[in-house]
């Protein structure tokens, strides 16, 4: 099992909690990213919303691609994943950014694609929001042209929504063939583009029953498109440590009592404009992408049992998400990794 985390760039996960300790700035994001280096992090998930979906939409949020160039320059091991929602950019740029950030991080740097599901959001900062469908497709040629820029030495494209002549990019990656691409998706429209185009596929939060058939039908599609098998299956959670399992269902009933909506402005829209497979309840939402529903809440030996579980499952990387961000962290390296350590060399004896 591979450990990440979602870089704070909203001041917080909370819903229902004002204040949790972590501001919206560069110098908490390093501190959190160097932090996590030398706790045993190996990922870092980098949003990128220009609207503060969990505060509220007139809080502070940060520019997740300024972050990430700044952040790869600061860190020398872990892997810096930088969500891109092709509505809001050109694809030809998008291609050079990530080859000059991934020249900054010497190949640490890859990209979550998101064809986006806040239609508000888009009317603010001018992204072309169209239909679900027609988001996916948009998302194919937008792989294709980052694909063939990364590796071809003069690249031309004609689609039905971008258009490029003889385009040169130089330097490549440092990455080969490309940078690496992650996903998540639950619709069929989804998963077709992820089995065909990417090469990670990243869930939102589910029971292990849930994850697995996930799992199982995303390596089918996968044999089924004539692809490699995908090397790494992520899943969202939200972690809740403590020395007692009381003390950890305190502290989750705490951050699920719902009593103001300001943050909830998107909630609307994540849940008609995306196709999801389980419905969502507000209580759900208090953490964002379901991080709630694996459970990951009680002492670090229920938690690091609960872990291997998914790692049975099929999941390989868990993009960790955890409130106030450095304590939390903290006490997730070091008193549930070494736990996982432990207990899975007790059942390999």
């Amino acid at each position: 099992m591979r450990y990440g985390f979602w870089l704070p760039v909203f001041g917080g996960w909370l819903r229902n909690v004002e204040d949790e300790n972590m501001p919206t700035t560069f110098e908490y994001a390093k501190e959190v990213i160097q932090s996590a280096e030398n706790w045993g992090y190996e990922a870092t998930l980098i949003l990128e919303l220009y609207l503060n979906d969990i505060k509220g939409v007139k809080k502070d949020t940060l520019e997740g691609w300024s972050l990430a160039a700044a952040l790869a320059a600061v860190t020398e091991k872990i892997e810096i994943i930088q969500a891109v929602r092709p509505i809001y950019h050109n694809p030809a740029v998008t291609a050079k950014q990530a080859a000059t950030i991934d020249h900054i991080s010497q190949g640490r740097f890859t990209l979550n694609v998101v064809s986006g599901w806040w239609e508000e959001e888009a009317k603010q900062y001018g992204g072309d929001f169209t239909s679900h469908d027609e988001r996916y497709e948009r998302t194919s040629e937008f792989v294709e042209i980052l694909k063939g820029l990364w590796t071809e030495e003069t690249f031309s494209y004609q689609g039905k929504y971008y258009k490029i002549e003889n385009t040169h990019l130089f330097p490549k990656p440092v990455q080969k063939p490309t940078i690496k691409l992650y996903a998540g998706g639950e619709s069929d429209k989804g998963k077709e583009v992820i089995s065909n185009y990417c090469d990670a596929y990243v869930m939102h939060g589910g029971t292990v029953d849930e994850v697995k058939v996930k799992i199982e039908d995303m390596k089918q599609r996968r044999a089924k498109a004539g692809k490699q098998p995908l090397a790494t299956f992520g899943m969202a959670a939200y972690v809740i440590c403590r020395d007692t399992e009381n003390e950890a269902y305190a502290e989750l009933e705490r951050i699920t009592n719902v009593k103001d909506l300001s943050g909830y402005a998107g909630f609307k829209d994540f849940t008609t404009k995306s196709e999801l497979e389980q419905k969502l309840q507000l209580q759900d939402y208090s953490v964002s992408n379901r991080g709630l529903r694996p459970n990951l809440v009680g002492t670090p030996e229920q938690i690091a049992k609960r872990i291997l579980e998914y790692e049975k499952a099929g999941v390989n990387l868990l993009l960790l998400q955890c409130s106030p961000q450095l304590e939390e962290m903290e006490r997730f390296a070091k008193r549930v990794m070494p736990k996982v350590e432990e207990l899975r060399g007790a059942l390999t004896k």
